[in-house]
């Protein structure tokens, strides 16, 4: 069986419920990715496409086994930045627990529990 793809509302992308993974907040990344150009246009370049063809490559969600809680974009931080600036309703995304021994990329449903929903 192989990776599971789901889709998730883009609102679950937020400082509280999913948060990127190398910046502290999803403004510190919208901030970084204004400033430098490379990134501007990576951003623009996914908000033209979007709109037409919707998000081909799904964002790569990661929990720590050790906090279930920590949910966070593992791949995708561009791509989830301009989902956030268009206004989509909902993304694909793989999701994997990450723990000692690794990853371990899941064929199951999502546990919206880990969320705290």
């Amino acid at each position: 069986m192989g990776k599971y793809v789901g889709r998730m509302p883009v609102e679950m992308l937020s400082d509280r419920l999913i948060r990127p993974t190398e910046y502290r907040k999803w403004q510190d990344a919208e901030r970084r990715f204004e400033r430098r150009d490379k990134d501007r246009a990576i951003i623009e370049e996914l908000e033209a496409s979007i709109p037409k063809h919707g998000l081909t490559v799904p964002i790569q969600l990661g929990i720590s086994a050790r906090h279930p809680t920590d949910v966070y974009v593992a791949d995708g931080h561009h791509r989830a930045v301009a989902l956030r600036n268009l206004g989509v309703d909902d993304f694909p995304f793989h999701w994997y627990w990450i723990n000692n021994s690794g990853v371990r990329w899941e064929s199951e449903p999502f546990p919206y529990h880990a969320l705290g929903l």
